[in-house]
Order: C-alpha cells, then structure tokens, then sequence
C-alpha cells in the first residue's frame, strides 16, 4: 500500500467493472477514500468488496449518469459521505458500433448521452467543491476513438473527440481556480466492454472479430491491447501530486496506435 492519494477522496463513475474497477482499486492503495458509482447495485456491491482490502474508506451508490439530477444527488451524497472530493473520475460509457447508414437516433442518442451528457452533468456538480478548496483533479476516461477516425464508429468517436474538447476548454477555465482537468485515451481494452467491441464492430463491418482483432494489432507497436491494469497506473498519476503541473491533455494509452 502506498500513499500518493493519502488523504484524498474521489468519485468513480463506471467503478462496479472494468477499467473504473481497477482505478478504484488503485486508489484506494495508494490511501484514497473512495466512492463507486454505477447502476447495478449487485455488481457495486462486488466491486465495493473487491476494492475494501486494499484500504480506505470505500462506499457504493448506485447512479444513472444520463439522470442530471441523480448525478448532482450523487455528488453531494459522496461529498457527505467523504467530507468533499478531490478528485472526479469519469469513467462510465457505452460504445454501439453501427454503420453510419444504419446508426438509428437512440443509439446515436444514447451514446451521447453516456458518453458526454454523463461527464458533464457530474463535472458541474463537481466543480464548485473543488473551487471553492482551491484544488481538484477531474481524469476523463476518452478513448483513441477521440484523436482519430475510424468506419462503423461514427457514434463513438464522435463522443469522444466531444470529451477530449471539454477536457481541453474545463482545463483552460478552471486552471486558475486551482483544478486540473486531463483525460486518458485507451485503445482496445480487455474489459468486458472491450471484448464486446469485437464482435459488434465485425458485424458492422461485415467480417469477422479476428479480422478485427488483428488488424489492431497489426498497429499496435507493442503488438498486444491494453488491460484495466495498465490503465490504473496512469489514472493514479494524473490523481497524485506530481501531476500537478498538467492539465488538458488527452494521453493515448494503446499499446502504440495512435501518436498524437
């Protein structure tokens, strides 16, 4: 256990699974207190056990991101709980690949809605805690998707370069009042989500997950995709202290896919 987040309190979206799993838990390591937020309240419960050993205090509630009002309940539950926050992590989302003649409104919508509706809800209700202590730290799960383009994505990517861009303008506003605001940009990750892109996006673009799969990494320098666990290191980072000089970046963690 070590202590770069002792004293430090944060809210994780998406945190009963994945990528927002293995950052609580790499928090809460490092000495954070932390809350996981998501919507299936068996699936909290696991993780809130998976993450309790590993130290500090450690409390699930169950939210829908795409509910503006039940975001702002949960901020103000988890300052409660915690005292404030420190630090926001949003890491909830949804990815429906879909050719862009057959992409229909709701899932267009609901990828939006997820995908950027989410943050921004939580982001506000956030924000004046971390203002008014002078200090906070909002880390941004994006995606690659938001740096490039790719077919059968539109829905996606289109969400994401919308998070890099709030990540970018939230840095230049709120850096005066003492907040950092940056985002991590995975490739393909072997999460439950990212193992269901596979097949989806094979179906959408009419070959197989193989075909995809290796095509990937074909791309990848370091010719494998990216776990949770790579991604916690970097999240635990941009929490810390010495990370206190950067704001507004949007940093590809993807095995070597995408270099800007």
């Amino acid at each position: 256990m070590g202590d770069r987040l002792a004293g430090r309190r944060a809210l994780i979206t998406g945190g009963s699974r994945g990528i927002g799993l293995a950052i609580a838990e790499a928090y809460a390591a490092e000495g954070a207190d932390v809350v996981l937020a998501a919507t299936n309240p068996a699936k909290l419960e696991e993780a809130r056990a998976a993450v309790a050993p590993h130290g500090g205090r450690v409390e699930a509630m169950v939210c829908d991101v795409t509910d503006r009002a039940a975001c702002f309940a949960l901020v103000a539950k988890a300052e409660t709980a915690l005292g404030g926050l420190d630090i926001l992590v949003n890491s909830a989302g949804v990815h429906i690949p879909s050719g862009f003649l057959d992409q229909t409104p709701e899932d267009f919508s609901r990828t939006f809605t997820v995908n950027v509706d989410g943050p921004f809800h939580l982001m506000q209700a956030a924000l004046p805690g971390m203002i008014a202590a002078g200090y906070g730290k909002i880390v941004n799960i994006a995606s690659t998707a938001g740096k490039w383009a790719s077919a059968n994505q539109a829905a996606y990517n289109a969400s994401k370069h919308a998070v890099v861009g709030l990540t970018r303008c939230l840095a230049v506003e709120m850096g005066p009042k003492g907040v950092r605001v940056n985002a991590i940009c995975p490739g393909i990750v072997t999460t439950d989500m990212g193992d269901a892109f596979l097949p989806a996006h094979a179906k959408a673009a009419g070959t197989t997950p193989e075909a995809i799969r290796d095509a990937a990494l074909k791309r990848a320098a370091l010719g494998r995709f990216m776990g949770a666990d790579d991604v916690a290191p970097l999240a635990v980072y941009l929490a810390a202290a010495e990370s206190d000089g950067m704001t507004g970046q949007s940093i590809a963690l993807d095995g070597g896919m995408v270099f800007v």
